[in-house]
């Protein structure tokens, strides 16, 4: 059984390494315990990195470590370990509004109606909230 839920991949991101220069790159998923990202170039394992996520207001920043980095066709995959308790719960409510922003879009694209973020929250959450894992699934899955 999974352990996270996958999430929509069209969310901007923007890595601030200790080591480099920021990039714009794409969330790939997002969970209770971290985050990962596709990026055009590797990123030491260690490494210590900030994440942003512009699209939200305000925006998401977090600090975390690269635990992972695998070659992926066009660039990598980064896995990031967020640092703080505080912030996995935060990257947690992220999680949720990067599903209500997808669906948002996916709602203007297929059927043309353009909504605004709350009555886009409103349709998701009765559309899907039920599967959506709560936290204490979360944490006792496996």
């Amino acid at each position: 059984m999974r352990k996270y839920i996958r999430h929509p991949s069209d969310i901007p991101l923007v890595c601030e390494p200790d080591e480099g220069q920021a990039s714009q790159d794409t969330l790939s998923n997002i969970s209770l315990g971290g985050l990962s990202f596709k990026t055009s170039h590797s990123i030491s394992l260690g490494s210590r990195i900030v994440v942003k996520i512009p699209l939200i207001e305000p925006n998401f920043s977090a600090h975390g470590k690269v635990v992972w980095c695998e070659s992926i066709e066009n660039g990598f995959d980064i896995g990031v370990e967020l640092s703080d308790q505080n912030e996995a719960f935060q990257a947690r409510m992220i999680e949720q509004i990067c599903h209500i922003e997808h669906y948002k879009r996916e709602i203007e694209e297929k059927e043309g109606r353009v909504l605004s973020g709350e009555e886009a929250a409103r349709e998701w959450i009765r559309r899907h909230a039920a599967d959506f894992p709560q936290i204490d699934q979360l944490e006792h899955s496996d």
